[in-house]
């Protein structure tokens, strides 16, 4: 692996554990260093930081949410 890449790895932990994790991305960025920004998307599909991914985890929040208040309103009106 190349040192500038190693440096990157080491500056976001985050992608290190993920490569780390996947073992295939060693091989991956030895042969071709540039696909470092295919790594950084990878990742982020890996630990559901994408914007749909985001944005469906808000959803369901607001979904439980929503669930809870009308729960404490029934509640309310029988007690």
């Amino acid at each position: 692996m190349q040192p500038s890449v190693y440096h990157f790895l080491k500056r976001r932990p985050d992608l290190l554990h993920f490569v780390r994790m996947n073992p295939s991305w060693y091989r991956i960025l030895t042969r071709n260093p540039e696909r470092i920004n295919v790594l950084e998307e990878t990742s982020k599909t890996f630990y559901g930081q994408t914007f749909s991914q985001k944005a469906g985890k808000l959803s369901e929040q607001l979904n439980l949410l929503s669930m809870l208040l009308s729960m404490s309103e029934y509640m309310n009106t029988d007690g």
